[in-house]
């Protein structure tokens, strides 16, 4: 009986063993390499991080992870909670993603999208009479969001067309060239991504 037992032990054993060889080369090994090869094949660009590249074929960032401009004469994102290694603010941090997480009853969510609100009329020149649209004044859920929304690209064009010295007309025909509309035509709204349309101006006014 015990000659039996051992026999199964050896068997159940070698069975095991060679199962998991099975499994470590056919889901460590040869799956991964598979997705891979078809990632590179078929979605190169969003495999390999969405990258951009400026007229000088140099990497400046990623569609997907939005950087912050503060210059008059670049489009400016929304807000951003994202924070730094010392804790303190850094926007667009990719190293840290998240929000604010202020619930909509805590005093400092209101005085931030009041500083957010008086920024932003004072540098594009706005009264308080113009509505503004509500990436103006929330952050995403990420921190990480490279769009904004039509609406406020189009409260920013005035300044960045007399920053560059560009013709109104020709910075509104930018926008809605670098305009993504809704995904399937349901989901979400038209965006704008603030990276790629930046870079679009600097083309065009290199250009001239």
């Amino acid at each position: 009986m015990l000659k039996t037992f051992g026999k199964r032990l050896v068997t159940e054993t070698w069975s095991a063993v060679r199962i998991t060889v099975v499994l470590l080369v056919l889901l460590g090994l040869i799956y991964p390499v598979v997705v891979w090869g078809i990632g590179q094949v078929l979605f190169n660009k969003q495999a390999n991080g969405s990258i951009i590249t400026n007229s000088q074929g140099q990497v400046v960032g990623s569609s997907l992870i939005g950087q912050q401009f503060t210059r008059p004469e670049y489009f400016h994102g929304r807000p951003s909670a994202t924070l730094g290694a010392d804790g303190k603010a850094l926007p667009y941090n990719a190293s840290n993603s998240g929000a604010s997480n202020l619930g909509p009853t805590n005093l400092q969510l209101v005085e931030n999208a009041k500083g957010y609100i008086a920024q932003y009329q004072q540098e594009n020149n706005l009264g308080p009479e113009v509505k503004l649209p509500a990436d103006v004044v929330s952050a995403s859920g990420s921190g990480l969001d490279p769009h904004i929304s039509v609406e406020n690209a189009n409260l920013q064009t005035a300044r960045v067309a007399n920053a560059r010295n560009l013709n109104l007309e020709e910075v509104k025909a930018t926008i809605q060239q670098h305009t993504n509309e809704r995904d399937l035509g349901i989901l979400g709204e038209a965006r704008v991504n603030v990276l790629e349309l930046n870079l679009a101006l600097d083309a065009l006014q290199g250009k001239k």
